[in-house]
């Protein structure tokens, strides 16, 4: 029969590699620990209409990348392509609002995104995200920014770059669009067809299309910054204040725009060279539109799959978990059943031991070992059982060392 692939898009994360995987996310939670966040799930699928009124019905996420289908109900659902709609979803609907404020938290998930496979874009990613819910004040912001350049420099990379951008709001946002439209008034013929069905929705999506022919267009265009109100103005720069205090160094970006219809004030970027990270920014809108109270939020994301591609082409080695720390081989069946037992006790206190589960020769057993990584071995045969005695060989040098079988903490102690 005709081998079945993987579909387009996604990849297989294999045993060898997992450790990769570990070290990201386990850094990520760790940090977060330190920032008193907890942690949420949501599902992998949602009702559509929450990335319509989510994400924004002008954004390339909903326009173009969605995996939407109808299930058995004819309920349109759709997998995930984002972790902040979801979790603004769960923190209404089960009343996070209610309690002490802000709220903050983390995730780790499966994103779903149709477009077109290359080098660190997938069809099915795996994101790093927080959410913050609750505080309007700037300081938040600052916190936010440095809870990601702190999880970015625990990872191991060097060459990172902040970049800031106002967005404005809801008040000072329409100014800023007829100014937008007037400028690509002239140039409206030459736009792409999405960016023409934007121009009157939600001009400033354009800024962010990647059509090569977009791009020459909105190059000169008016910048957002230049059009905020004085309350975002004053928000702005007490988030530089902040990040100021950490000496956080940054820059005003005023091209970014990112790729969402929810932000607003503060947004940013990082950068490892010219590769984007991690991004995110204020969302101060979006828990109102979904049915929520007026609360303000603010969040960011990363790419795991992405990170990883970057630690290695910086050429940073990431650690390896713990090798096994003993190989226990056996000659013959009492011995073999003796075997299952031992590991299983030493297992029981945190060891970690692998045994033969595929009738081996004694040679070949210590080839596995080695194979494997061990750094102990030991075989046990008739006279070690009789006698409750064992010989550990250290394998990176040979060194023999004595232990009991009835003394399972000498012999962790030895393997550790």
């Amino acid at each position: 029969m005709e081998e079945i692939k993987r579909p387009k898009g996604t990849k297989d994360m294999l045993p060898q590699d997992d450790y990769k995987w570990n070290y990201v996310e386990n850094t990520f939670k760790a940090v977060a620990n330190t920032y008193a966040m907890r942690e949420m799930r949501t599902p992998i699928f949602e009702y559509t209409e929450l990335f319509l009124r989510g994400v924004g019905d002008t954004t390339d996420i909903v326009q173009k990348e969605m995996y939407t289908f109808n299930d058995k109900g004819n309920r349109s659902l759709t997998l995930k392509p984002e972790g902040t709609a979801p979790a603004v979803r769960a923190f209404i609907e089960n009343r996070l609002f209610s309690e002490a404020q802000p709220t903050k938290l983390f995730y780790v998930t499966p994103c779903f995104r149709y477009e077109n496979v290359q080098k660190g874009r997938l069809r099915q990613f795996h994101q790093c995200g927080i959410e913050m819910f609750g505080s309007k004040e700037p300081s938040i912001d600052g916190e936010v920014i440095a809870f990601a350049m702190e999880v970015l420099k625990k990872l191991g990379l060097k060459s990172l770059s902040l970049n800031i951008n106002n967005l404005g709001c809801p008040n000072c946002r329409p100014n800023y669009n007829e100014a937008l439209k007037k400028f690509l008034q002239e140039n409206y013929d030459n736009l792409c067809p999405t960016c023409k069905e934007r121009f009157e929705k939600n001009p400033m999506r354009i800024l962010d299309c990647k059509e090569r022919k977009c791009k020459e267009i909105t190059k000169n265009a008016p910048q957002i910054i230049d059009y905020v109100c004085e309350e975002c103005e004053t928000h702005f720069e007490k988030v530089k204040e902040y990040l100021d205090i950490l000496e956080i160094p940054y820059a005003i970006d005023p091209g970014i725009v990112r790729g969402l219809d929810y932000y607003t004030k503060t947004i940013f970027e990082i950068l490892n060279d010219d590769f984007t990270v991690c991004g995110g920014g204020r969302y101060d809108k979006m828990i109102e539109e979904l049915g929520g109270p007026n609360m303000p939020a603010i969040g960011f994301g990363m790419g795991i799959e992405r990170m990883i591609m970057t630690l290695e082409n910086e050429g940073f080695e990431i650690p390896k978990e713990a090798e096994i720390a003993l190989y226990i081989g056996s000659m013959g069946d009492a011995a073999y059943k003796a075997s299952f037992k031992f590991a299983n006790e030493l297992r029981s206190k945190g060891t970690k031991v692998e045994i033969n589960h595929m009738g081996r020769s004694l040679k070949a057993e210590m080839k596995y070992a080695n194979k494997i990584g061990a750094r102990f071995t030991t075989i046990l045969g008739d006279d070690e059982l009789e006698n409750k005695q064992i010989k550990l060989k250290r394998m990176r040098d040979g060194e023999i060392f004595s232990g009991s079988l009835l003394d399972i903490e000498k012999i962790i102690e030895i393997v550790k």
